[in-house]
């Protein structure tokens, strides 16, 4: 799948479950939600390397797969944080990453 279709995926999977709650989304509340996220995913990391209260350790396969779905929440919520910002975030990863833009 192409970024371009991962970006509209993650929007249609965001509409359907704005419609479906009556929620309403703008930059600061997916801002927020992207800080939710990466709470998740660090209780998720912590768990994962055995640091959190023993009553929450599971399998090392639950845990991986919950660092995975963390690790989704935050990249999902980061595109849409681009997408409502107006931010083309394949061509900011590109220029940021890839080219390196920045050190010329």
């Amino acid at each position: 799948m192409e970024f371009k279709e991962i970006e509209k995926a993650v929007s249609k999977t965001a509409n359907d479950y704005i419609g479906k709650y009556d929620l309403k989304y703008d930059a600061d509340t997916i801002l927020f939600k992207l800080y939710e996220e990466i709470g998740e995913l660090s209780e998720a990391y912590l768990t994962a390397k055995g640091k959190s209260r023993p009553e929450k350790f599971v399998s090392a396969e639950i845990s991986k797969k919950k660092l995975s779905y963390e690790l989704a929440d935050v990249l999902g919520m980061t595109i849409l944080l681009a997408k409502e910002m107006d931010i083309d975030l394949e061509d900011a990863i590109n220029r940021k990453w890839i080219i390196k833009e920045w050190e010329k």
